[in-house]
């Protein structure tokens, strides 16, 4: 029988907690000089951040209401970014951290599976930027009424775009939940192909829930999911025979 290791007796509480600390900081460290290298760039960023948006504007600007917009605005908007470049060594930290604690097989499957939700992620926020906000601009700029002037604040520009693509780099994430909800015992590759529906009524829900009240962007994020389901389902066929076959082994 293979055991899962002993961690009270292989490292101590205290060296957890130092090793915890550790890692912590190494991701504060690379979170900050990340932003201290692209901060300098904030305007060439917000420029290619607003580019979508500024190409449906009449006067192709936009506007700062609050006082001190201009200047935090793009701190935040620099800050948000360097999280988004960090996330493969954030996930890398986080792996380390919980490596002892998993079986051999579990540790061989962590390495695909965080590259694999790392690209996932980034395509996910990569369709939303490229397809679904235009997409989304487009709609709200033709229905303006006449005599208004549709010029947003750049801070609640910044708070949309980027509940946007977090609700996308999340949403394309459903193959991984998928193969995940397999691996774990929770459920069966079958039980969930007999959910289909609700799933796909599902994605639709959440797509009015998370995204603007326009029909555009809810169908581009519920398609996505559900597709991305069964792009989950498909995989998990190997999947889980693999995992099964890692098990026996690991038992024998």
């Amino acid at each position: 029988m293979n055991e899962r290791p002993d961690l009270d007796q292989d490292k101590p509480f205290l060296s957890h907690l130092l090793e915890l600390r550790s890692r912590l900081m190494w991701s504060v460290l690379v979170l900050l000089g990340v932003f201290l290298v692209i901060f300098p760039f904030y305007n060439h960023l917000f420029s290619l951040f607003s580019e979508p948006l500024r190409a449906v504007l009449p006067e192709g600007e936009l506007q700062a209401i609050q006082v001190a917009g201009p200047f935090l605005i793009p701190m935040k908007l620099s800050l948000v970014a360097a999280v988004f470049i960090s996330i493969p060594f954030l996930l890398y930290q986080l792996w380390a951290f919980v490596a002892p604690g998993l079986y051999r097989h579990e540790r061989q499957l962590v390495w695909p599976l965080m590259i694999s939700s790392s690209v996932l992620f980034y395509a996910g926020a990569a369709f939303a930027y490229f397809l679904v906000l235009p997409l989304v601009y487009a709609f709200f700029a033709g229905v303006t009424p006449l005599g208004v002037v549709y010029q947003p604040d750049i801070g609640e520009y910044l708070n949309f775009v980027l509940k946007m693509l977090i609700v996308f780099g999340l949403a394309f994430e459903v193959p991984i939940a998928t193969m995940l909800l397999i691996r774990s015992g929770a459920t069966s590759r079958e039980s969930l192909a007999s959910k289909r529906p609700y799933v796909i009524v599902g994605a639709f829900a959440v797509g009015m829930l998370l995204t603007p009240p326009d029909m555009v962007s809810q169908v581009l994020l519920a398609i996505p999911v559900w597709l991305l389901f069964e792009l989950g389902l498909f995989f998990s066929r190997w999947y889980g025979k693999t995992l099964r076959d890692d098990d026996a082994a690991a038992d024998s």
